[in-house]
């Protein structure tokens, strides 16, 4: 009895051990973000980075996720992620600027025409190369950057608008963004900084007239129940990211960093496709309800992005020229860049 007692103990210390030396072997990043699931972000976070990392590490690194807000917001992750309370966060593009320009060029206005085409070049090249900017400026090693509700659409309930000229005068709700309050003064409107959370009523009662948020949030917040023109004006792309702190990085080893890529590159190409059919599903939803969805011609469209001039002017030295010229000119925007470069722009 007593040598059959000792076996079972001596079974039980190295089932303990082999559990402890399992439980060492497993790397848990933990991942802060606004996303959550039932949005595009949360989504691929759930159904391609997190399976994805568990299934080319064979288990040996995971992912520990917390959704929206729960942890922290876009800023206060990153600053948590070089405390080392986290490893993994995402933000928008424009909110990674606190910890540097390396992602700057994403926000320009019009540095895209479409989806597709962000989408193609994020993808071919530019997320690598600004990433690779990122990791020496930041202390930031961006994974990949993609799309969070594709571009920001004008919604108004003053009227029709074609060209920027019938803006004029129409108070238009804006965030904190000095592009966004340069566009729309430029287009002839009055930007009024307006809370997010009362724009619905506020475009009710006539506090403001139009708002420029990109279409599946408008959808989201009811927006075109109250606001039932709409211009496909573009503009302003809707950039977000997935970042790791570089400290913890480079205490990845090479096999580790390729796991995390490898999960990283199947969660940029699912939230691309996530994000494509939420926007289509808003715009589809909003095109039903409302009087008019306007398409500008392509004369229209050199008005509206010669609103964007001086916002490209007032962002110089936060971009590299010859790359932000690269991408235009792989979308066929020649005429752009004469605009830009006659006002010394680029």
């Amino acid at each position: 009895m007593a040598f059959k007692k000792y076996l079972r103990v001596a079974a039980a210390a190295v089932a303990l051990t082999m559990m402890a030396d399992g439980a060492m072997a497993e790397k848990v990043l933990k991942l802060g973000t606004v996303g959550f699931k039932g949005m595009p972000i949360g989504d691929a976070i759930d159904q391609a980075l997190i399976p994805t990392l568990k299934k080319v590490s064979n288990g040996k690194m995971s992912i520990e996720p917390h959704y929206r807000k729960s942890l922290c917001s876009e800023q206060s992750c990153g600053e948590q992620a070089n405390q080392g309370l986290l490893a993994l966060w995402t933000s928008s593009t424009a909110n990674f600027g606190n910890f540097g320009t390396a992602l700057a060029i994403f926000d320009l206005p019009y540095i895209f025409k479409s989806i597709e085409d962000a989408d193609r070049i994020s993808s071919e090249w530019l997320a690598k190369k600004q990433c690779d900017v990122a990791a020496e400026q930041a202390g930031h090693v961006c994974l990949t950057v993609y799309s969070s509700g594709g571009f920001r659409q004008l919604g108004n309930a003053h009227g029709l608008v074609h060209v920027p000229a019938d803006m004029k005068g129409i108070k238009w709700r804006v965030t904190k963004s000095p592009i966004e309050y340069t566009l729309v003064k430029n287009w002839g409107a009055v930007p009024v900084p307006y809370d997010w959370a009362q724009l619905y009523q506020g475009l009710q009662t006539g506090v403001v007239s139009g708002q420029y948020v990109a279409t599946p949030w408008q959808h989201v917040a009811k927006l075109h129940e109250v606001a039932k023109y709409f211009t496909q004006i573009g503009g302003s792309w809707s950039g977000n990211q997935l970042s790791i702190d570089k400290r913890q990085y480079d205490a990845l080893t090479d096999q580790e960093k390729e796991w995390l890529h490898t999960a990283a590159k199947a969660f940029g190409e699912h939230v691309q496709k996530l994000d494509r059919d939420w926007v289509k599903a808003g715009e589809d939803k909003i095109k039903a309800d409302i009087k008019e969805w306007y398409v500008p011609s392509d004369e229209e469209m050199k008005l509206w992005r010669a609103g964007a001039v001086e916002a490209w002017i007032n962002a110089k030295g936060s971009f590299d020229p010859a790359t932000a010229e690269r991408v235009l000119k792989e979308q066929g925007m020649t005429d752009f860049i004469a605009q830009l470069k006659e006002a010394g722009a680029l």
